[in-house]
């Protein structure tokens, strides 16, 4: 029977934070969100969890679909989050789909509204793609025959003679759901995160993103803990140091002092080769990373009209750095430490696999974790739990089978 679990959230699925970005979004009470979210996860590791955090895994599919039956009309549809749009694409029909997309994204929802029609989705779902018939291949992974999909990043794969491997096999789409809407109209849906049970269907392969830790190999030890504790309070310490600073932070402004350190830390990431740095180097990277971004926007613009918002928010923000300097220490060393203390709940999370993970290289594959985990907790905040020095770098680099559109 079809059911779906999880937490309820306000508005729709369209782009989830990562954990330790609560800082600049939100200030010091994004910060002490995303500690809450971490203590709460360690709780759940320890065994003593009161469930107040739901945890599903990140798998890494490509495109997002969404899909069910519009409550305006009751008919079934298929769309990719531009169902959302302000001019939303709906599709009901192959005419539908063939005037609003095109390319891999149009043939791979010709197979969606063809084949999740069948599974009987009871209100919508929002899912990420795993594979369609002809993403599918067979290889050799560490000298065993393994049935394979890379929807985007992350090859997945099975044992050929397991029983999820022939299921995976038989069918004609894989998708794995992880957010239900609820609603009486389409721009005006509330979002609950979880996973979706009770999908048996012989052509669509849909697997659980129910965390689960059957084998308790994932819990925390005496040592662990001690460890994690120890991070959090350097958390909580630098947080107190830079809360007012952090809670001066515009996220909206691309201009703002906010706005370009999260671009700054998406940079250093993507560019990184195993670490970050460290904290006093980063906050002198920063400075010159505004500076050099604030000067090539002023010799772009070609009038002196053009020129003047530029210069006046270089002047005052270069100021604001410096006049900010040890507070603008701790809030990065307040990124780094939530940063860390995620990557120990990850380790620990990645531990119960149920499916092959691997990384294509040019010599073959190489064995990594899941992409990462949402957390949601029961008064609808929602993070993602990605190892980005791994996942994300990996994300920017690698060429995908598909394009979006």
């Amino acid at each position: 029977m079809f059911s779906f679990k999880g937490y309820s959230s306000s508005g729709t699925n369209t782009h989830l934070e990562h954990l330790e970005d609560s800082i600049i979004n939100d200030g010091a009470k994004g910060g002490r969100n995303a500690i809450a979210f971490l203590k709460s996860l360690q709780k759940m590791l320890v065994g003593n969890s009161s469930k107040k955090v739901n945890v599903t895994v990140k798998w890494d599919g490509a495109p997002a679909i969404v899909c069910g039956i519009n409550p305006e009309n009751n008919k079934f549809f298929v769309g990719t989050k531009s169902v959302f749009n302000r001019t939303p694409k709906i599709n009901y029909t192959v005419s539908d789909i063939n005037r609003n997309h095109s390319g891999p994204v149009a043939s791979k929802l010709q197979v969606c509204l063809r084949e999740l029609k069948k599974i009987g989705i009871r209100g919508i779902l929002q899912g990420d793609l795993l594979f369609t018939s002809d993403d599918k291949k067979v290889v050799s992974i560490d000298g065993q025959s393994m049935i394979s999909f890379t929807p985007n990043t992350i090859t997945y794969a099975l044992p050929v003679d397991s029983s999820a491997g022939r299921k995976v096999a038989r069918a004609r789409l894989g998708i794995v759901f992880h957010t239900q809407y609820n609603g009486n109209a389409m721009d005006s849906l509330n979002a609950s995160f979880g996973y979706v049970r009770g999908i048996n269907s012989a052509s669509v392969f849909v697997p659980s993103a129910q965390y689960k830790d059957t084998s308790g190999s994932a819990t925390m030890s005496r040592a662990e803990v001690a460890k994690f504790n120890a991070q959090l309070r350097m958390a909580e310490g630098s947080l107190q140091k830079a809360g007012p600073l952090l809670n001066l932070f515009d996220s909206n402004d691309q201009l703002s002092v906010g706005f370009r350190l999260k671009t700054f830390f998406n940079s250093v990431i993507r560019d990184s080769k195993g670490g970050m740095g460290s904290v006093r180097t980063l906050q002198d990277r920063f400075r010159d990373y505004y500076e050099n971004f604030i000067q090539a926007e002023i010799d772009s613009k070609k009038t002196a009209r053009g020129k003047e918002k530029y210069i006046v928010a270089r002047d005052n923000n270069l100021k604001f750095i410096d006049r900010n300097k040890q507070a603008l220490y701790f809030a990065i060393a307040t990124y780094m430490t939530l940063q860390t203390a995620k990557n120990t709940i990850l380790q620990k999370l990645a531990q119960i696999q149920s499916v092959g993970h691997f990384i294509r290289t040019d010599s073959g594959y190489r064995v990594t974790a899941p992409e990462g985990f949402v957390a949601t907790d029961k008064i609808g905040n929602v993070v993602k739990l990605v190892d980005r020095l791994e996942f994300s770098r990996a994300n920017f680099t690698i060429a995908k089978d598909w394009v979006k559109g």
